[in-house]
């Protein structure tokens, strides 16, 4: 793994248990509906950030190999679709 790019997704994740543990205090200290969604949407932004790491870690890392080796190259190209269709469910 890229380690700039470890470092940088190790932040975001701690980041997140943060809002994650905000999230659980609100609700159990009932706060304001509004202001629990807009912490729950502001955890899913960070996810989406989080993921865009992983998959920029993923890109210069392993599929830059396996699209240098013909034996690999479908099988890059098949997780890079798999990833997309998750995506957008």
């Amino acid at each position: 793994m890229d380690q700039k790019l470890k470092n940088r997704a190790i932040h975001r994740a701690k980041i997140i248990r943060g809002q994650l543990d905000g999230l659980i205090n609100g609700l159990e200290k009932e706060i304001y509906c509004t202001k629990l969604l807009e912490q729950s949407l502001s955890i899913q932004r960070s996810l989406k950030s989080l993921d865009a790491f992983v998959l920029e870690n993923h890109l210069r890392t392993h599929v830059k190999h396996q699209l240098n080796d013909k034996k690999k190259e479908e099988k890059a190209v098949k997780e890079l679709i798999e990833v997309y269709k998750l995506s957008i469910k």
